[in-house]
Protein backbone atom coordinates (compact mmCIF):
# COMPACT_ATOMS: atom_id res chain seq x y z
CA UNK A 1 0.00 0.00 0.00
CA UNK A 2 1.91 3.63 -0.78
CA UNK A 3 2.22 5.89 2.08
CA UNK A 4 -0.57 8.64 2.10
CA UNK A 5 1.99 11.31 0.87
CA UNK A 6 2.46 9.48 -2.55
CA UNK A 7 -1.44 8.77 -2.65
CA UNK A 8 -2.31 12.49 -2.51
CA UNK A 9 0.76 13.52 -4.83
CA UNK A 10 -1.05 11.47 -7.12
CA UNK A 11 -4.22 12.02 -7.31
CA UNK A 12 -3.42 15.65 -7.15
CA UNK A 13 -1.77 14.98 -11.02
CA UNK A 14 -4.85 12.95 -12.14
CA UNK A 15 -7.01 15.90 -10.53
CA UNK A 16 -5.06 18.31 -12.56
CA UNK A 17 -4.88 16.28 -15.85
CA UNK A 18 -8.85 16.21 -15.19
CA UNK A 19 -9.44 19.72 -15.26
CA UNK A 20 -6.94 19.84 -18.13
CA UNK A 21 -8.85 17.40 -20.35
CA UNK A 22 -12.12 18.58 -19.62
CA UNK A 23 -11.15 21.93 -20.30
CA UNK A 24 -9.09 21.47 -23.39
CA UNK A 25 -10.47 21.79 -27.04
CA UNK A 26 -7.87 18.87 -27.83
CA UNK A 27 -5.42 16.21 -27.03
CA UNK A 28 -3.83 14.09 -28.63
CA UNK A 29 -1.53 11.61 -27.25
CA UNK A 30 1.86 10.04 -28.24
CA UNK A 31 4.90 7.62 -28.68
CA UNK A 32 7.76 9.94 -27.99
CA UNK A 33 10.33 6.58 -28.08
CA UNK A 34 13.39 7.27 -30.06
CA UNK A 35 13.17 10.67 -30.63
CA UNK A 36 16.08 13.04 -29.45
CA UNK A 37 16.15 15.69 -27.78
CA UNK A 38 17.43 18.21 -30.16
CA UNK A 39 14.21 17.41 -31.88
CA UNK A 40 12.26 17.26 -28.86
CA UNK A 41 13.17 20.96 -28.24
CA UNK A 42 12.24 21.75 -31.57
CA UNK A 43 8.85 20.36 -31.23
CA UNK A 44 8.18 21.90 -28.28
CA UNK A 45 9.22 25.35 -29.14
CA UNK A 46 6.63 25.27 -32.23
CA UNK A 47 3.89 23.59 -29.52
CA UNK A 48 4.97 26.41 -27.33
CA UNK A 49 4.85 28.87 -30.58
CA UNK A 50 0.94 27.27 -31.32
CA UNK A 51 -0.29 27.69 -27.68
CA UNK A 52 0.25 23.97 -27.14
CA UNK A 53 0.92 22.28 -24.01
CA UNK A 54 2.99 19.31 -24.21
CA UNK A 55 4.40 16.91 -21.50
CA UNK A 56 5.01 13.10 -20.41
CA UNK A 57 2.35 11.87 -18.48
CA UNK A 58 2.39 8.55 -16.67
CA UNK A 59 -0.30 5.75 -18.52
CA UNK A 60 -2.41 5.05 -15.23
CA UNK A 61 -2.63 8.12 -14.40
CA UNK A 62 -3.60 9.18 -17.74
CA UNK A 63 -5.72 6.58 -17.44
CA UNK A 64 -7.66 7.01 -14.66
CA UNK A 65 -8.22 11.04 -15.61
CA UNK A 66 -9.43 9.52 -18.94
CA UNK A 67 -12.04 7.44 -17.10
CA UNK A 68 -13.04 10.28 -14.97
CA UNK A 69 -13.66 12.45 -18.33
CA UNK A 70 -15.42 9.62 -20.24
CA UNK A 71 -12.48 9.28 -23.04
CA UNK A 72 -12.39 5.53 -21.85
CA UNK A 73 -11.59 4.77 -25.20
CA UNK A 74 -8.19 6.05 -25.03
CA UNK A 75 -7.49 3.02 -22.49
CA UNK A 76 -5.67 0.68 -25.22
CA UNK A 77 -3.36 3.25 -26.88
CA UNK A 78 -1.83 4.08 -23.02
CA UNK A 79 0.91 1.95 -23.05
CA UNK A 80 4.67 2.80 -23.62
CA UNK A 81 6.04 6.16 -23.98
CA UNK A 82 3.39 8.36 -23.51
CA UNK A 83 3.17 12.45 -24.06
CA UNK A 84 0.18 15.03 -24.18
CA UNK A 85 -0.05 17.71 -26.36
CA UNK A 86 -3.36 19.60 -25.12
CA UNK A 87 -4.79 22.74 -26.69
CA UNK A 88 -7.23 25.29 -25.03
CA UNK A 89 -8.07 27.62 -27.67
CA UNK A 90 -7.12 26.45 -30.79
CA UNK A 91 -9.26 22.65 -31.99
CA UNK A 92 -6.49 21.65 -34.77
CA UNK A 93 -3.21 23.53 -34.16
CA UNK A 94 -2.24 19.79 -31.65
CA UNK A 95 -2.83 17.30 -34.75
CA UNK A 96 -1.29 20.19 -36.66
CA UNK A 97 1.75 21.16 -35.24
CA UNK A 98 2.78 17.04 -34.53
CA UNK A 99 1.67 16.20 -38.43
CA UNK A 100 4.37 18.64 -39.65
CA UNK A 101 6.76 17.49 -37.35
CA UNK A 102 6.45 14.11 -38.30
CA UNK A 103 6.26 15.65 -42.30
CA UNK A 104 9.46 16.83 -41.84
CA UNK A 105 11.23 13.96 -39.58
CA UNK A 106 10.14 11.26 -41.26
CA UNK A 107 13.29 9.09 -39.60
CA UNK A 108 12.06 10.33 -36.19
CA UNK A 109 10.21 7.08 -34.64
CA UNK A 110 7.34 9.55 -33.56
CA UNK A 111 3.85 8.47 -33.87
CA UNK A 112 0.31 9.39 -32.74
CA UNK A 113 -1.68 7.04 -30.63
CA UNK A 114 -4.72 9.08 -30.64
CA UNK A 115 -6.73 12.24 -29.06
CA UNK A 116 -9.20 13.50 -28.33
CA UNK A 117 -11.42 16.89 -30.41
CA UNK A 118 -14.68 18.82 -28.63
CA UNK A 119 -15.04 15.94 -26.47
CA UNK A 120 -14.84 13.61 -28.53
CA UNK A 121 -11.88 10.49 -29.30
CA UNK A 122 -10.53 10.03 -32.33
CA UNK A 123 -8.20 7.98 -33.80
CA UNK A 124 -4.59 8.49 -35.04
CA UNK A 125 -5.93 8.89 -38.73
CA UNK A 126 -8.04 11.34 -37.44
CA UNK A 127 -5.77 13.41 -36.06
CA UNK A 128 -3.50 12.86 -39.07
CA UNK A 129 -6.79 14.46 -41.57
CA UNK A 130 -6.93 17.42 -39.12
CA UNK A 131 -3.08 18.27 -39.50
CA UNK A 132 -3.73 18.81 -43.02
CA UNK A 133 -6.30 21.50 -42.36
CA UNK A 134 -5.32 24.91 -42.58
CA UNK A 135 -5.33 27.09 -39.18
CA UNK A 136 -8.04 28.44 -37.53
CA UNK A 137 -7.46 32.03 -38.93
CA UNK A 138 -6.48 30.85 -42.48
CA UNK A 139 -10.09 28.74 -42.43
CA UNK A 140 -11.64 31.48 -41.25
CA UNK A 141 -10.60 33.83 -44.09
CA UNK A 142 -11.24 31.23 -46.65
CA UNK A 143 -14.90 31.34 -45.22
CA UNK A 144 -14.88 35.03 -44.70
CA UNK A 145 -13.78 35.10 -48.89
CA UNK A 146 -16.13 33.25 -49.67
CA UNK A 147 -19.37 35.16 -48.09
CA UNK A 148 -17.74 38.32 -49.67
CA UNK A 149 -17.05 37.28 -53.42
CA UNK A 150 -21.30 37.28 -53.90
CA UNK A 151 -21.27 40.37 -52.43
CA UNK A 152 -18.64 41.89 -54.53
CA UNK A 153 -19.70 40.21 -57.59
CA UNK A 154 -23.06 42.27 -57.32
CA UNK A 155 -21.39 45.39 -56.54
CA UNK A 156 -19.11 45.07 -59.72
CA UNK A 157 -22.64 44.16 -61.71
CA UNK A 158 -24.41 47.39 -60.38
CA UNK A 159 -21.48 49.45 -60.99
CA UNK A 160 -21.20 47.98 -64.70
CA UNK A 161 -25.06 48.70 -65.35
CA UNK A 162 -24.44 52.58 -63.62
CA UNK A 163 -21.29 52.91 -66.85
CA UNK A 164 -23.87 51.56 -69.36
CA UNK A 165 -26.14 54.15 -68.72
CA UNK A 166 -23.87 56.81 -68.61
CA UNK A 167 -23.38 57.65 -64.61
CA UNK A 168 -20.07 57.73 -63.66
CA UNK A 169 -17.97 55.32 -62.36
CA UNK A 170 -18.65 54.29 -58.31
CA UNK A 171 -21.68 56.45 -58.15
CA UNK A 172 -19.99 59.20 -56.72
CA UNK A 173 -22.87 61.83 -55.78
CA UNK A 174 -19.99 64.76 -56.09
CA UNK A 175 -19.66 63.75 -60.22
CA UNK A 176 -23.28 63.74 -60.75
CA UNK A 177 -24.46 67.19 -61.97
CA UNK A 178 -26.67 68.85 -59.26
CA UNK A 179 -30.83 69.49 -60.10
CA UNK A 180 -31.77 72.77 -59.73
Amino acid sequence: MPNAKILAEKQAVVAALVEKMKNASAGILVDYKGITVENDTLLRAELRKNNVEYSVVKNTLTRFAAKEVGFDALEPVLNGTTALAISMEDSIAPARVISDFIKKNPKVPFQVKAGFVDGQVVDAETIKQLGDLPSKDVLVAMVLGTMNAPIAALARAINAIAEQKGAPAGGSAEAAPAAE
